[in-house]
C-alpha cells in the first residue's frame, strides 16, 4: 500500500481557516490534481486499487480497501508520512491525522512484486510517496503497526472531524 505524500494536511489547515480554536499557522492545503499521480501509476504492473482519501482520510480509504479485499490491512505507522505541522495542530486539538481530508494524494495497492517499481514511478510526480503498509490474510479489517512496537486496531470513521466544505 502507498500513498503519494503527507497526509491531513488539507484536514488541518480547513480546521486553522475557520480559527474556531484560537490557532493561528502556515498550514496549507494539499489541494492539487492527482491526475500525474494516477498516470504515473497505471502503468505499473498488479496495480489494484487507487483511491484519493479526501473523505475519511487515510483510515477510511484502508476500511474501503480492507472490506472490498476482504483482507487486513495492516499499516505501519512509522512510514506514514505527516508533516510536523499536522501533527502538532492534531496533537494539540486531540485529532487523528489518520482520519483527516486528503486533497491531492491517491493511496494505491499493487502486488507485493511491484511495490519498489510502483513507488519509484510515483516519486517521479509525488516525491514524498511511501511505502505505507500492505494487504495479509485475515478479516477485513485496518490495524496499525505502531512506531513503538505495538498494534492497535484503527475504527471506521463515525463521522467526519470536517463537515464538508465544498
Amino acid at each position: 500500500i502507498l500513498v503519494s505524500g503527507p497526509i491531513g494536511d488539507h484536514g488541518a489547515a480547513v480546521m486553522l481557516a475557520r480559527q474556531e480554536f484560537g490557532l493561528r499557522g502556515d498550514l496549507e492545503s494539499d489541494a492539487a490534481s492527482v491526475l500525474p499521480q494516477a498516470q504515473a501509476l497505471m502503468s505499473v504492473p498488479d496495480l489494484r486499487f487507487m483511491r484519493d482519501p479526501t473523505r475519511g482520510g487515510l483510515a477510511t480509504v484502508a476500511h474501503e480497501l480492507a472490506r472490498a479485499a476482504g483482507l487486513t490491512v495492516r499499516l505501519w505507522e512509522a512510514q506514514i508520512p505527516v508533516n510536523d505541522s499536522v501533527q502538532s495542530v492534531c496533537e494539540l486539538l486531540g485529532f487523528d491525522p489518520l482520519y483527516l481530508a486528503c486533497e491531492g494524494r491517491i493511496v494505491a495497492a499493487v502486488g507485493a512484486e511491484s511495490a519498489e517499481a510502483a513507488l519509484a514511478a510515483l516519486r517521479t510526480v509525488a516525491p514524498r510517496a511511501a511505502l505505507i503498509g500492505e494487504l495479509r490474510d485475515g478479516p477485513p479489517q485496518v490495524v496499525l503497526a505502531t512506531a513503538f512496537g505495538g498494534e492497535r486496531s484503527l475504527d471506521e470513521l463515525e463521522e467526519d472531524p470536517l463537515p464538508r466544505i465544498c
